[in-house]
């Protein structure tokens, strides 16, 4: 009995702020995958090493979490002014599906330099030394992010002395503008509503804010659900209970938000909308042992990913964080002690992150300018992945 071999595909294994994935530039792929469809999403499963009922990602790239299963594409710009489209999958671990609904913020820092290193960004705009800014087209929610990528000597620094909560060593700072962040289709508030009540079988009626800017994002509070807002990952976790009902917020919260028509519909959509819980400062030890006192942050905040606590903080819920608390009367704003504001400095599971927003009323409508935020990236690998060709 013969078997197809395997097929080499260019790939680049790149860190972007505290998530991990793999970066193509599109002209790269096998002709097939070149454009959306069941091809490309069997490509990008088999790199990554999904679905695993073993949930270990043991024959792909991935680490078996929401932070470390995901994959990036590259294409030339498709909108003016631009130097770069970027299109992100988020990988389920254990289903065989890949979820486009929406953008990864913490792999947006690697874009940049991968941009600048994959020839899409024009050579007379890269400084010999100095900060190369890269326009990128972000194509799963069509918004324009701007990426401040460091030069030396005509090449991306990725060495530096930025520290970035949750990730382990330091490196180069990437400031990151995620211009108009809000979803352009609708409201920054699909519902229409700062607090809303969310009935939640199960569980009962929370307050909740829904926003969408940067990725749509539940808000609740911490004590509303038996939590104090210091919890890390194994308070979180490790209990089914609680994995279900953050789940069963998660349904229903997008059905109010309009982004899908009944409960159900949320296990084919994984990666959005977020749920998130908030909570005035408290004293409490960070899951690298740093001491993170209750003055050093505005308030605490918690966030589910494909349904499991993040380690740290999502780049894209980090983008709904500033928004919301830029805006008096929202749960985030309320949690960060109320007032105008544009910036703020939360705890998550690994520590602390400070970012910042502008957002302004208008005709009765709130709507976010702009939302910004350090991070850092590096590549890890590049080369070639390589996958069975029958798996395509």
């Amino acid at each position: 009995m013969s078997f197809p071999p395997q097929i080499k595909v260019p790939a680049t294994y790149m860190r972007g702020g505290t998530s991990k994935g793999a970066f193509f530039r599109l002209q790269d792929l096998p002709e097939a995958c070149q454009v959306p469809g069941e091809a490309r999403d069997k490509l990008l499963l088999r790199v990554i090493g999904s679905p695993d009922p073993y949930e270990k990602q043991i024959d792909g790239l991935g680490n078996a979490t929401s932070s470390t299963s995901k994959t990036v594409i590259l294409a030339a710009p498709t909108q003016p002014d631009h130097d770069v489209d970027y299109l992100f999958g988020q990988v389920s671990i254990d289903k065989p599906f890949v979820d486009w609904s929406g953008n990864c913020g913490n792999l947006t820092a690697a874009v940049g330099a991968f941009a600048i290193n994959g020839g899409f960004v024009a050579q007379e705009r890269i400084p010999e030394n100095g900060v190369c800014t890269v326009r990128i087209w972000q194509a799963n929610i069509k918004k324009t992010i701007v990426a401040h990528v460091p030069i030396t000597d005509g090449e991306v620094q990725e060495t530096g002395d930025f520290e970035l909560d949750g990730v382990t060593f330091p490196a180069a700072e990437v400031k990151i503008e995620f211009m108009d962040p809000a979803d352009g289709e609708g409201s920054m508030f699909p519902t229409g509503n700062l607090v809303d009540d969310l009935e939640v079988p199960g569980v009962g009626t929370l307050k909740a804010t829904m926003i969408n800017a940067g990725i749509p994002t539940i808000f609740v509070n911490a004590e509303d659900i038996g939590y104090n807002g210091s919890e890390l990952q194994g308070d979180i976790n490790s209990d089914p209970k609680a994995l279900a009902i953050f789940e069963t917020i998660r349904a229903h919260g997008a059905v109010k938000m309009g982004l899908i028509n009944d409960i159900a519909e949320a296990a084919n959509r994984q990666h959005t909308p977020k749920v998130a819980f908030v909570a005035k400062p408290v004293d409490y030890v960070s899951s690298s042992g740093k001491q993170i006192n209750a003055c050093e942050v505005d308030l605490l905040v918690r966030a589910m990913s494909m349904g499991k606590l993040h380690h740290a903080m999502m780049g894209t819920a980090a983008v709904a964080i500033a928004t919301a608390s830029a805006i008096p009367g929202t749960l985030v704003n309320q949690a960060a002690g109320g007032g105008d504001r544009t910036e703020v400095t939360f705890g998550h599971p690994s520590g602390t992150l400070r970012v910042g927003a502008e957002a302004k009323e208008v005709n009765g409508q709130w709507t976010a300018t702009k939302a910004i935020m350090s991070r850092s990236a590096r590549i890890i690998m590049e080369g070639w992945v390589r996958v069975p060709q029958d798996s395509l």
